[in-house]
């Protein structure tokens, strides 16, 4: 429930990329872990990156894959903030991705404070959105701002969840640093959103303030948050596995990869995650996806964390789950 999609709009699709400095040469590793050249990027990008994509989840155990539309930024007079962010995917991209191709389940991305957000949001659950997702740190949305209370309460109206990034971010570049903190979160959790807290909160760089411990308090206190394991298999994120993978904080875990971020099982296998056998087996599986899905299996998330999304998704969404057979 947490895979990107990206494009440079060469095949008409609106989507825009700009990767400068070092992000190039991250960029290049991305599309070469999900086993694409580096010079799709001036190429067709569009076409190849859903190509294989669907390739990917038609021949991993997952049936169905989130994909993940990424708004402009905004501030927070609802004003575009022009050359701020460094990708762009619209949502009828993804909405019509999701109408052609029944493996993908389509996450719209809107700032709330936008002049046309409440008209967006209602287009787009019409049209069948299963999620919405932003990074409010990136996206320069400050969650909690009581002037979006009327889009949350109609979010939760349409049982449509929220995937929040939450923690540090080093890929896309960030507006607000202090909207890392998951406390952020807690208006729309109070308007009853069934909020996912992307990354559960952890740091993705070593000088990244440590917010997972907020997290886990929050769960306690809200049974409508959930987190997601996507990018656990990159060092640093993973450091919490093994408190994730117990009780009271397991139930409240659900499967994210967060494609095409690289998986690795080193750290896994480094930590005691997973066994030397296990580590190997699944370090050269060709498939990202499914190398990410069973390292995580290995590492003591049950076979329920990459199910019960289905649970907290809108009709339209259940219906997609008979097609694929989910």
């Amino acid at each position: 429930m947490h895979v990107h999609i990206v494009g440079n709009g060469s095949g008409g699709t609106g989507c825009w990329l700009k990767v400068t400095g070092w992000h190039r040469p991250l960029a290049a590793l991305m599309l070469r872990q999900i086993g694409l050249p580096a010079s799709a990027m001036k190429g067709d990008l569009d076409r190849l990156y859903v190509d294989r994509l669907l390739e990917l989840v038609r021949t991993s155990s997952l049936s169905a894959a989130v994909i993940l539309a990424h708004d402009h930024v905004y501030d927070s007079a609802g004003n575009k903030m022009e050359n701020v962010g460094s990708f762009f995917v619209p949502n009828d991209y993804v909405l019509g991705l999701a109408k052609t191709y029944p493996e993908f389940l389509p996450a719209v991305s809107i700032h709330p404070a936008r002049r046309d957000a409440m008209e967006e949001l209602n287009r787009c659950i019409a049209g069948g959105a299963v999620m919405m997702k932003c990074l409010p740190n990136c996206h320069n949305i400050d969650c909690s701002d009581r002037r979006f209370t009327k889009f949350w309460e109609r979010m939760a109206e349409a049982r449509v969840p929220l995937l929040a990034h939450t923690g540090g971010e080093h890929t896309v570049p960030v507006v607000r640093k202090e909207f890392s903190n998951p406390k952020v979160l807690e208006l729309p959790l109070q308007c009853g959103v069934n909020v996912i807290a992307a990354h559960c909160a952890t740091k993705s760089g070593l000088l990244d303030p440590e917010y997972f411990h907020l997290f886990a308090e929050m769960t306690r206190q809200y049974p409508n948050l959930y987190g997601d394991n996507s990018a656990f298999n990159v060092p640093i994120r993973g450091r919490h596995v093994r408190k994730c993978v117990k009780e009271p904080l397991v139930d409240r875990i659900l499967h994210g990869s967060d494609l095409p971020v690289p998986v690795h099982g080193h750290f896994a296998w480094l930590k005691g995650y997973v066994d030397w056998k296990t580590f190997r087996q699944w370090e050269t599986h060709p498939n990202i996806l499914e190398r990410d899905y069973q390292l995580k299996l290995a590492s003591g998330f049950p076979g329920a964390s990459a199910t019960k999304i289905w649970s907290l998704l809108p009709r339209n969404a259940q219906s997609a789950n008979a097609r694929v057979g989910g």
